[in-house]
């Protein structure tokens, strides 16, 4: 299947459309500090074609990074970047066409460095191509294809500032297309030593890379280092588990997330899936990769990768999740910190904070590839909670290339936040999420706050920012020094449902920029049917043909101090000046 918007060769004045690196990020910047430095294919050196960007849903090139990749199709055809520094390990984001059953493809890909083969990439399409409406199937004929990109990270060598990697599609390579999004290049740090008093899986009948299953050991291990009082060790490499592991009052540490590897079985029904189930308080887990095997969603079936209560006193950090149902899908933990973990190519949230989830603090993490929302906080009702939903924040996290949903989304509890944080191509949803759209326990009280955080290349049909009052009200929701750039449809919407009201809302210090960059959008939006009234003070408007649209006459816009671009358009029931600035304490009347 080729994409729609194939175009051979590199567009004119394309590079305006994405950058060629995507920077590391300093604390203070929104997003989190990355260890790695991110190569566009589309801006590399190739003899494939380009694919221009796109906003057609449904087809890999929507769902790519910078909406645009490359393809080879050919014997001989790459991908080539340069590198910008040291680096020795590899991620590369491909899409290779699905199976004409929906069970998906292997192929390999070659990869160079300096002219010189290092090792055939062993790539496959059957963890990915979900078809029809949420929550999707493995079956062609249903339609409306998504998820189709898929990442595989390899440690070839040693590789220096000025080496030249190379993709190439050979003529021992079956697929019939290669879709080439990126190329990431990172410094790996030599993995960690074992930690005195620890006990090693290996001690208790784990043997690495091999294919028998290592959980009996693990489990051993667990029992012997709780009765000893010491920690777990998972030493370098890769075991294989089969089911999921229950901890509590344990420290389990990897020799890192790119050395220590916990992969699952190839039969991943339910009951054979890798997870860790938190079951008490003191739990650690550092240093590790947890790869499952899931290629389909169904959500009343239990989650993998990390889940449940981690009580108090607990941490997460460095932890690699893949391919699992959730990333991380948490319950009744107070005080937990989560801190540099990745969260990719999931089947639904990368993590969520969901029931009875107080005082924890998820830092410099990423989500990306994603198939719900990145992050997420929903104080749901499905089990009874053991704290009251509160005062938890993302800060400085990433959230990148979600195949459906929002990327930081907010669904009620008291006084949460979303700050320093950074959303980019996010095609489907909202950069930013404020929604009474799932049952709570208490809906949004307190102060919600999303603050000095970033949207590139969001916002599908509930805009960059999207506000949904929906089963309640929705109250208390302050989005402060935001950037909104190149939304694909409207910047910051209004919506409600069933006459539910937005309440006690502002806005304060927002810029956006080039809203409605599908052709249609604006830059603000009360949708049809919209309840209740928002603030609006040090909003700037710039480089977009409609500042907002006006479809709800139960809707109020309070103009604070400060805001520019906002001149009136034929689409509003009523204008707040003739002039670009908008004057303190006008209303849009109605």
């Amino acid at each position: 299947m080729k994409p729609s918007g194939n175009l051979p060769g590199l567009l004119p004045g394309f590079a305006a459309f994405v950058a060629v690196i995507l920077p590391t990020v300093a604390f203070g910047a929104p997003g989190a500090m990355l260890p790695w430095t991110t190569y566009e294919a589309e801006l590399a050196q190739t003899n494939g074609n380009v694919i221009a960007p796109s906003d057609v849903a449904f087809t890999p090139v929507f769902e790519a990074s910078g909406r645009s990749c490359v393809q080879l199709d050919s014997t001989s055809e790459f991908v080539e970047i340069k590198a910008k520094s040291d680096a020795n390990g590899i991620v590369f984001r491909y899409s290779i066409p699905d199976s004409k059953d929906g069970r998906g493809l292997d192929a390999t890909l070659g990869l160079y460095i300096n002219d010189q083969l290092k090792t055939r990439l062993n790539l496959t399409s059957k963890l990915t191509h979900l078809y029809g409406p949420y929550p999707f199937n493995n079956d062609p004929s249903a339609g409306s294809p998504r998820n189709f990109w898929d990442e595989v990270r390899v440690m070839p060598g040693e590789i220096r500032a000025g080496d030249v990697i190379r993709i190439q599609k050979d003529a021992d390579d079956s697929a019939s297309e290669y879709l080439i999004d990126f190329i990431d290049l990172e410094t790996v740090p030599a993995p960690i030593e074992q930690p005195a008093d620890s006990l090693s899986i290996t001690e208790f009948g784990a043997s690495a890379n091999d294919s028998s299953d290592d959980r009996p050991a693990c489990l051993k291990t667990i029992d012997a280092a709780k009765a000893q009082k010491k920690s777990v060790w998972i030493p370098a490499g890769q075991f294989v588990i089969q089911g999921a592991i229950d901890v509590s009052d344990i420290t389990i540490q990897g020799a890192g997330m790119w050395h220590s590897t916990l992969i699952g079985v190839d039969d991943y029904k339910p009951e054979n899936r890798i997870a860790f189930y938190g079951r008490g308080s003191n739990i650690t887990l550092s240093d590790f990769a947890i790869i499952g095997k899931l290629n389909y969603r169904n959500d009343s079936e239990p989650n993998d990768g990390i889940g449940e209560s981690f009580g108090t006193g607990s941490k997460i950090r460095n932890l690699w999740v893949e391919h699992t149902k959730a990333g991380a899908w948490l319950v009744n933990s107070d005080g937990l910190t989560i801190e540099g973990c990745r969260f990719r190519n999931n089947i639904a949230d990368g993590i969520n904070l969901c029931v009875g989830m107080k005082n924890t603090t998820v830092k410099n993490c990423t989500a990306r590839g994603t198939g719900d929302d990145c992050f997420a906080m929903w104080p749901a009702t499905y089990a009874e909670s053991n704290y009251s939903h509160g005062n938890n924040r993302y800060l400085n996290c990433t959230a990148q290339l979600p195949f459906l949903a929002q990327a930081f989304s907010i669904y009620g509890g008291d006084s949460n936040s979303v700050e320093d944080c950074l959303a980019i191509d996010i095609p489907y949803g909202a950069g930013l999420y404020a929604s009474t759209t799932f049952p709570t326990e208490s809906g949004f009280q307190g102060t919600t706050i999303y603050r000095n955080n970033k949207v590139i290349r969001a916002g599908g049909t509930e805009g960059a920012i999207g506000t949904v009052a929906n089963r309640i009200d929705l109250v208390g929701v302050r989005f402060e020094a935001i950037e909104l750039i190149d939304s694909r449809n409207d910047g910051i919407k209004f919506i409600s449902l069933n006459q539910r009201v937005l309440k006690d809302a502002t806005f304060d210090r927002i810029k956006i920029e080039n809203a409605g960059t599908s052709g249609n959008g604006h830059a603000i939006v009360e949708a049809d049917g919209s309840v209740g009234s928002a603030t609006l003070s040090n909003i700037t408007i710039s480089n977009t043909k409609n500042p907002w649209q006006d479809n709800a006459p139960a809707f109020e816009l309070i103009f604070g101090e400060g805001n520019s671009g906002l001149k009136a358009n034929e689409q509003s029931s009523a204008t707040p000046s003739c002039c670009d600035t908008v004057s303190r304490g006008a209303h849009i009347a109605k």
